[in-house]
């Protein structure tokens, strides 16, 4: 605030030029016009430190909004941002925030704790077989209907391991007996070590 009241000084009262002050405080013209034109619309008081921060931001979440986020959040402690956004589409709050928003909030309020988050089960298992050819799955889909009223039936056989189609067929509900009995042959050679149908 000194260094602006002494520029200022210099050339209300002193009657010097604003480039020679502008030099002597290694400031821009700009800016000492500036500063003038705050001393003489307030006076001294003018020229004292601001706050460089906006006077207000379009994105934020408005207070009404928060409130709403807040309580649903209180009767509902284990929903998360996605729940709670969900939930805010549905009772057609407005204007809607965005998932990052609303954890912010519930971060900013204490209602959700950043390191915890629900990890994996250790006892959880891919399944999967470690080996090609261990176990086929074969998956039965019906209701392909064709031009003369027949149904057929797709049968598929996918490795487990690499998930590649070793096996497919479509045939008609008659034919699917014989066809299981075929199948059966196929796995008594070794193809694979165990079959799962649903």
């Amino acid at each position: 605030m000194e260094q602006r009241y002494q520029a200022v000084s210099f050339v209300v009262h002193d009657g010097e030029s604003v480039v020679e002050v502008a030099r002597r405080f290694n400031v821009s013209r700009q800016t000492v016009h500036a500063w003038l034109a705050r001393y003489e619309r307030s006076g001294l008081a003018a020229l004292a430190d601001r706050s460089h921060r906006p006077k207000g931001c379009s994105l934020q979440m408005p207070a009404s909004v928060d409130a709403v986020v807040l309580e649903l959040r209180r009767l509902n402690p284990d929903w998360g941002p996605c729940r709670l956004l969900h939930e805010l589409t549905r009772e057609g709050v407005e204007p809607l925030p965005s998932r990052s928003g609303i954890y912010r909030l519930l971060r900013r309020h204490a209602q959700i704790d950043p390191g915890a988050r629900r990890r994996r089960d250790r006892k959880f298992k891919r399944w999967e077989r470690g080996t090609a050819m261990e176990l086929w799955q074969m998956d039965v889909v019906g209701g392909i209907l064709l031009s003369d009223g027949t149904e057929l039936k797709a049968l598929t056989g996918i490795n487990d391991h690499s998930r590649f189609i070793v096996w497919r067929f479509a045939a008609g509900t008659a034919v699917l007996g014989s066809h299981r009995i075929g199948f059966r042959r196929l796995t008594r050679l070794g193809y694979c070590v165990g079959i799962l149908s649903c």
